[in-house]
């Protein structure tokens, strides 16, 4: 045999030997056809055994796929429209059942899965009012809507990894209607805090004024207190004093009592003069 004829025979040998295998990588899943019919799709990354031209083999992209949807339009519980923007991460779950039903194509599938969802948000918005969308129930609504839409992806084959609201607007005609209720709501707030303050600071004010007027009242009785113990000793100590010699307390009361009456040159005073007033004028030794 000559070499080319070895040639030939081991490329043709070769060739035979490819189309009896092909491989399927950790991101691809793959099904088997026997003359058009499927006769396997669980194969798990590594190589395959086929016959030619009998068995052909299709394999898909498994790994994640990304559905960004168009702003839509979505009715809330207040019967005001929201416009949603979206996206949803998906990948394919059951192959066979992804082939059969959507041809293996990822745009008939987004297609598909766009409707799934539109229709999980349009159930749970009309359940919500705006301000529940925009504040409290995003992270419900996400649970919600996957929980939904697993069971209903699954049968179109895919697996349904994450929903998630990118922004939530309202349209032009009801911003203004919206903004002017949510400033009328703040004002509505402001003004009972501002009432529960004006309150508060009254009976502040109210207990403050009643306290200062406690603590004067019993200043002052202490005070008076103090000063009647002082004027009783006083007294006390005086009428000791001037116990030891009442001629001599006479006579200073009298001395001062001059002082008080001849303290002006002017002064005019008509009295006897035999009274007891100048009793100690007439006593000069």
């Amino acid at each position: 045999m000559s070499a080319n004829k070895i040639l030939v025979t081991l490329a043709a040998v070769l060739f035979v030997g490819m189309m009896c295998v092909f491989t399927v990588s950790e991101t691809e899943k793959a099904i088997k056809f026997k003359l058009g019919e499927i006769v396997k799709d669980d194969y798990e990354p590594g190589l395959y055994f086929k016959w030619p031209f009998i068995n052909n083999v299709k394999k898909f992209d498994n790994r994640i796929q990304t559905m960004d949807s168009k702003p839509e339009r979505f009715l809330t519980a207040e019967k005001k429209n929201v416009i949603v923007d979206s996206f949803v991460k998906w990948r394919i779950g059951d192959v066979k059942t992804f082939y059969t039903v959507v041809a293996g194509d990822i745009n008939q599938a987004n297609l598909r899965l766009d409707q799934i969802i539109k229709d999980a948000y349009r159930a749970e918005f009309s359940k919500r009012d705006i301000k529940q969308l925009v504040s409290t129930d995003r992270s419900a609504i996400r649970t919600i809507l996957i929980e939904n839409s697993k069971a209903i992806a699954a049968k179109l084959g895919m697996e349904i990894v994450d929903v998630q609201v990118k922004r939530i607007d309202l349209p032009s005609e009801v911003s203004s209607s919206v903004y002017r209720r949510m400033e009328a709501e703040r004002e509505r707030v402001a003004r009972e805090f501002r009432s529960q303050g004006s309150e508060a600071a009254e009976r502040i004010r109210a207990d403050a004024d009643r306290q200062a007027t406690v603590t004067l009242a019993n200043a002052f009785r202490d005070a008076e207190k103090l000063r009647g113990n002082g004027d009783a000793t006083s007294a006390e100590i005086y009428a000791k004093a001037y116990g030891e010699d009442i001629e001599f307390f006479t006579f200073y009361r009298s001395l001062n009592a001059y002082k008080k009456t001849f303290s002006n040159a002017g002064d005019m005073m008509v009295i006897d003069p035999d009274s007891d007033f100048f009793r100690y004028f007439k006593k000069q030794k």
